[in-house]
């Protein structure tokens, strides 16, 4: 089963226009959205969520229009915010029980099994009975992952799950979602590229509002392949080499900047070439965009 999203658009009353006449196909399996901050990834999650209603387009899912059938897509909808609350003095154990009634698990023997299953699935039966208030923010992203589950979706959203998380909380929340991501269609919003790079075999880049690549991230990677080049700068020098070349993006090494320029052939002999990866796919999509917007 696809999920299919069709010119879809949204402009907020306050004149920002968040996504603009957005087509996607969204296959079984994990699909990574990238973008920065105010792309319009949060936007288009609300509105697949049934928070919000889009100006114009479609998003269907086989026979389910789901900016119409709302009831029936929330009866298949596992959904965990960039930002979700939870009763601090709760216990995961109560509190997943109690979403389980409320998502219609009237059967008490039935709900127990359900509850103390995601409970070990997401590795947080042995603190069934602490308070949710005392959760670390790995612990609760879990759980927010546990709630999701409830009624065995077969659509997942999740907004920036691994924000904030260590490293530790980082790889074991991965491999929760590709274990999830077998059997369901799970939508991984974020900003961070190496999550989606070791998660997703399909994905999309949007920024401001649109779709400016999709593809499998092989595959995108494979289109600036070659046209990738390096160089180290001195810091003050930055400003020239924006004029002068297309600065994909920069970092410190050795106290020293590396600059990622994007040219079809080497822009001159000081430059090395860099074997290209998402984060270069990624950097190169969003700076042709924004480009377009300032020229």
């Amino acid at each position: 089963m696809e999920l299919k999203i069709e010119n879809l658009s949204k402009t907020y009353s306050n004149g920002v226009n968040a996504l603009k006449d957005i087509t996607l196909t969204i296959p079984q399996g994990m699909f990574g959205l990238l973008g920065p901050n105010g792309a319009g990834k949060s936007s288009l999650m609300r509105t697949m969520a049934t928070l919000q209603q889009a100006d114009s387009g479609s998003i269907t899912m086989g026979d389910i229009d789901i900016l119409k059938d709302t009831d029936k897509v929330r009866e298949m909808l596992g959904y965990l915010p960039q930002e979700f609350g939870v009763y601090p003095k709760v216990t995961s154990y109560k509190m997943l029980d109690h979403i389980a009634s409320l998502k219609g698990v009237s059967n008490k023997g039935e709900r127990k099994e359900l509850v103390e299953a995601l409970l070990n699935k997401t590795n947080l039966w042995h603190v069934r009975n602490k308070s949710l208030g005392t959760y670390s923010g790995g612990m609760k992203q879990r759980f927010g992952i546990a709630q999701a589950l409830i009624g065995s979706p077969k659509l997942i959203i999740v907004d920036e799950p691994t924000a904030g998380l260590d490293p530790a909380e980082r790889v074991r929340f991965h491999n929760l979602l590709s274990e999830i991501g077998e059997n369901t269609i799970i939508i991984l919003s974020t900003h961070i590229v190496d999550d989606v790079a070791n998660l997703c075999k399909n994905m999309a880049i949007i920024c401001l509002g649109e779709v400016v690549a999709q593809g499998n991230p092989t595959e995108l990677i494979q289109r600036v392949q070659g046209k990738i080049w390096k160089k180290m700068i001195d810091k003050k020098e930055l400003d020239n080499y924006k004029s002068n070349f297309q600065v994909i993006s920069t970092h410190l090494k050795a106290g020293s900047t590396v600059i990622h320029v994007y040219n079809e052939t080497r822009p001159d002999e000081t430059f090395e070439p860099s074997p290209a990866n998402l984060e270069d796919v990624y950097f190169t999509e969003i700076a042709a965009r924004l480009n377009e917007v300032t020229v």
